[in-house]
């Protein structure tokens, strides 16, 4: 029989208030959960990241043997050999999980929502996730936000964007400096690279602030969405 595709990311939603017709899709950091993740964000803003018109999916990575946790298994989007930037990524892991979000995309596109009505980004691995997805698979999203994430040295996105000539999705980089485990520098170093192959980027920088999110990140990440998911005019009949 071969390999049976992927199960379906299990996820959890937080549904636009009026008619849906944009998505974003956030996908949390190594070891929590989508759940996780929305509660998080849920707690630092008092409520949930909600839109009128943008409907929230909050994916939960599948368990697997983490390197970094000597094994051990973890809710991780991929495995890596070790937390830093400038060793191999591991790319079978990456792919695979790359194949299971694109069914996530095909969802949203099944129910109507265009690609470039379609955002993804995450926190820590989440964001490593979202540009591997986006700028090798997906060139044609809105956007892409990575907040205190970072690429290795020789990523596979840097090589598929060496060779790209088409537009690229616009990348909203948060990162803050006092980060003991995603370094500043590497948040800086993949936002630099990203630019010179032709990404459009902004990187907002938090003094201070540790591998967190904080509400002033949040409230800044919530006007960028808006800004390139903007509220629709219902066509005229």
């Amino acid at each position: 029989l071969g390999m049976a595709a992927p199960a379906s990311l299990q996820r959890s939603v937080v549904s636009p208030a009026g008619r849906h017709t944009a998505s974003l899709i956030f996908l949390h950091g190594s070891g929590d959960t989508g759940q996780g993740a929305r509660a998080w964000i849920k707690q630092i803003l008092n409520q949930d990241m909600a839109f009128q018109h943008i409907k929230v999916i909050y994916p939960t990575a599948p368990a697997r043997p983490y390197t970094p946790m000597k094994g051990a298994f973890s809710n991780v989007w991929f495995d890596r050999y070790k937390i830093c930037n400038d060793c191999p990524e591991h790319i079978e892991s990456i792919d695979s999980m790359c194949r299971g979000l694109t069914d996530l995309i095909n969802d949203e596109v099944k129910n109507g929502i265009a690609k470039n009505r379609i955002l993804v980004g995450g926190f820590s691995m989440g964001g490593g996730m979202a540009m591997h997805l986006a700028y090798r698979f997906h060139q044609d999203l809105a956007g892409v936000f990575a907040l205190s994430s970072f690429l290795n040295k020789d990523s596979a996105v840097y090589q598929a964007l060496k060779k790209n000539e088409s537009a690229l999705p616009e990348l909203f980089q948060c990162h803050g400096t006092a980060d003991e485990l995603v370094l500043y520098s590497w948040g800086e170093e993949t936002n630099k690279m990203l630019k010179s192959l032709g990404v459009s980027v902004s990187l907002h920088t938090f003094p201070n602030l540790n591998h967190e999110l904080n509400r002033t990140e949040i409230e800044k990440l919530k006007s960028w969405i808006v800004k390139k998911l903007p509220v629709e005019a219902p066509k005229a009949n």
